[in-house]
C-alpha cells in the first residue's frame, strides 16, 4: 500500500518558540495514535517560515519537552480512551 498524504492526520501539535522545535500527536488513517518529535521551524530574512529536520536536541529543547509532556500524555490518552469506547 502506497502512502497516501490525505490519510496523514496531525490532531495536536506544540511549538517552542524560542527553538522552533514542534512536537505533533499524529495519526495515519485509522492507525495508532503516535508522537512525532519534529520539524523544527525558523522564520527566515525575508519573513517567511520554513520547515527543517529536527535534528539533534539541545538542553532547551529537552527542558522544554519535559515541561509539556504531561499535557501531551493526557491528550495522547484522551484519544487513545476516544479510540477504545468507538
Amino acid at each position: 500500500m502506497a502512502y497516501d498524504s490525505s490519510k496523514d492526520q496531525i490532531l495536536d501539535t506544540w511549538e517552542n518558540e524560542e527553538t522552533g522545535l514542534n512536537i505533533s500527536i499524529c495519526r495515519y488513517g485509522e492507525g495508532e495514535v503516535k508522537l512525532q518529535i519534529g520539524p523544527r521551524t525558523f522564520t527566515k530574512q525575508d519573513g517567511t517560515k520554513r520547515a527543517t529536520k529536527a535534528g539533534r536536541l539541545s538542553i532547551d529543547d529537552v527542558l522544554w519537552i519535559s515541561d509539556v509532556i504531561d499535557e501531551v500524555k493526557e491528550k495522547m490518552n484522551e484519544y487513545f480512551l476516544k479510540e477504545s469506547s468507538e
